[in-house]
């Protein structure tokens, strides 16, 4: 039997929101061991000049416990 943890982070891209998944998962990887999985909380954007600033992405994060 496994346990699983679900962790919470925020991440950004100045492209895309498909970034901004992507460098979250990336960076999660290498700080958490068996991660297998992650879904989108929220996603959002900063606007400055009224175009489109940065991208953000509240992701949760699954992994799983060593025994």
């Amino acid at each position: 039997m496994s346990v699983a943890r679900v962790t919470e982070i925020i991440s950004s891209s100045k492209k895309s929101f498909e970034d901004a998944i992507e460098n979250g998962v990336d960076r999660a990887s290498k700080t958490l061991k068996n991660v297998e999985g992650a879904w989108v909380q929220d996603m959002k954007c900063t606007v400055k000049d009224g175009k489109i600033n940065e991208y953000r992405v509240i992701l949760k994060v699954t992994f799983v416990l060593e025994d």
